[in-house]
């Protein structure tokens, strides 16, 4: 009797990071379009500051936010498959957050320039996304020597 085991293929840390971080970002893109998880969701808008929605109650979404939401989290799944393409989703989506939340610190929230949409608690988050991916692809991909004897 012979089984065919189909060869285990091992992820790197940072390809099982990458793929976590995108599978978070798919759930929350999908959550964003479920009415009683988004808040006042009569009012989601395309993209315009005056969407009210708001996710989990606290973030502010719109369709396109949502959008954003799942493209980001299609792109970490994919770019999971190899450690190169997922370090550089990892650090190049951290800085992307980075400049995501200067810009939500800069823009008056109630101008056409806030089109994502975003208020003060999606600019905290996405600080905290930027550094905290930019950490996961440096750390997890760091080089490590061995201690001399």
């Amino acid at each position: 009797m012979s089984t065919h085991h189909a060869p285990a293929t091992s992820r790197t840390r940072v390809q099982q990071a990458a793929l976590a971080v995108g599978a978070v970002f798919l759930l929350v893109g999908i959550l964003g379009f479920i009415p009683g998880i988004t808040t006042d969701y009569d009012t989601l808008k395309f993209a315009e500051h005056h969407s009210e929605a708001k996710l989990l109650g606290i973030f502010q979404v719109s369709i396109l936010h949502n959008i954003v939401h799942l493209l980001f989290g299609i792109a970490g799944v994919a770019m999971a498959r190899a450690a190169s393409t997922a370090r550089t989703y990892l650090i190049g989506g951290g800085i992307i957050y980075l400049v995501l939340w200067i810009y939500g610190l800069i823009i008056d929230h109630d101008s056409a320039a806030n089109f994502v949409p975003v208020n003060s608690a999606d600019n905290w988050l996405h600080f905290v996304l930027g550094v905290g991916m930019i950490a996961l692809g440096v750390l997890l991909t760091r080089r490590t020597t061995p201690a001399a004897h």
